[in-house]
């Protein structure tokens, strides 16, 4: 009886009033104890509000039924289709919704209704996907920051793809501690290529000498990012700069030059298609016949081969490094005892003595910082003591 009343009230008062009216009515369906008839009648009444010319009458039934498992499926699927300012409490929280309808409305909706979905809690993978793959920045930035979806590593390196360029996506991403090693790469790739590309467009560089310097800031990060993986992180790391042609022996050789054995060899091993542990076993014969025939199988330059071989000489002599910090910079003495021997070696290319003096002059510069920041911290340090010494 109150519901009839109520439909035939509803024709004829103001927008506001029967935005209220209805919010009253859905809340009454969700808690109230109906009678049968009475419950009948009023999902009948919401479903026919539906078609309310005041997005207000609509947006009330949204609110009420946004976080409900037990509200009309009919209503909130067609709620969940309606204009941004109706659907936007459901996309981001009724539980209703099934996977397909989100991956859906991220196909078809509106920024504003992609950075909604992306806000869900619990956001499986699948629909994950589909806001890398499809979705804007803003709805690719709502995702990053959502601590409960389930992104897959593909989906990150989707997102880099589309949206690498950005400043915002590269922040909110290289924050994330659990960010893929492959990720952050990628990352980097993105930011190199864009102030290479900014330089060049301003008349600064050469196209060919942004292209090194980005090159080689490429190669510094990979090492600096691969010395804080690892596991199966560092081989994802490994696969992705083999399938990006990034894996090069110039970037295996400034790993081993900084005492970074686990890429070195996780680099051979994914060249050479041989399990790791059989790679470090030929790494440690100091036959050399070994190493030659794993670098041949790795498919390496052979004008490397005398430079890898006297790295590892050094390195069997003076051990490897073993915190990230050590790990991600070139070993000054390594560097130029390879140099030493490539420059009065006859048969090595000169891109290779090239990049060995780049090397040191790298290795060298990198030294001279830590020398002078351990003499500012004495400095520093020194008035605390005497004030000690004095008391």
């Amino acid at each position: 009886m109150i519901v009839r009343q109520f439909i035939s009230w509803i024709r004829t008062a103001p927008a506001g009033e029967r935005a209220e009216a209805t919010r009253a009515l859905a809340r009454a369906w969700l808690i109230s104890d109906l009678t049968e008839d009475d419950r009948a009648a009023a999902e009948g009444a919401l479903l026919m509000l539906l078609d309310d010319p005041s997005p207000l009458v609509r947006q009330a039934m949204a609110e009420v039924f946004a976080r409900s498992a037990d509200a009309p499926a009919a209503i909130v699927q067609a709620l969940s289709l309606d204009q941004a300012s109706v659907a936007l409490p459901l996309l981001e929280h009724s539980p209703l919704l099934i996977d397909a309808d989100l991956v859906d409305l991220v196909a078809t909706g509106s920024c504003e209704m992609q950075c909604a979905i992306a806000r869900r809690m619990h956001l499986p993978a699948s629909v994950c996907a589909a806001i890398a793959e499809v979705g804007t920045p803003s709805a690719a930035l709502e995702l990053i920051e959502n601590a409960d979806a389930e992104l897959a590593p593909f989906s990150w390196e989707r997102i880099v793809e589309r949206h690498g360029h950005l400043a915002a996506i590269r922040e909110s991403m290289l924050v994330l501690e659990d960010l893929p090693a492959a990720t952050r790469v990628a990352l980097v790739a993105k930011l190199s290529d864009t102030l290479a590309q900014f330089v060049v467009a301003r008349n600064w560089l050469s196209a060919d000498r942004a292209g090194r310097i980005a090159s080689e800031a490429r190669d510094r990060s990979t090492v600096n990012i691969a010395a804080r993986s690892r596991g199966e992180d560092m081989r994802g790391l490994v696969r992705h700069l083999r399938a990006t042609k990034k894996l090069t022996a110039g970037l295996i050789l400034r790993a081993l030059l900084s005492g970074n054995l686990e890429l070195f060899d996780s680099a051979l091993s994914e060249l050479s298609g041989l399990p790791q542990a059989r790679v470090a076993a030929l790494l440690h014969d100091r036959g050399g016949a070994s190493l030659q025939a794993l670098l041949i199988r790795a498919g390496l330059p052979e004008s490397t081969f005398a430079a890898f071989r006297v790295a590892l000489e050094v390195s069997h002599e003076t051990g490897y490094v073993d915190t990230a910090g050590g790990a991600a910079r070139l070993r000054r003495r390594m560097v130029e005892r390879v140099l030493t021997h490539c420059e009065t070696d006859r048969q090595a290319a000169e891109p290779l003595l090239i990049l060995l003096r780049r090397f040191a002059t790298e290795s060298a510069r990198e030294e001279a910082r830590m020398f002078c920041a351990e003499l500012v911290a004495e400095e520093a340090a020194a008035p605390m003591q005497h004030e000690l010494i004095a008391a």
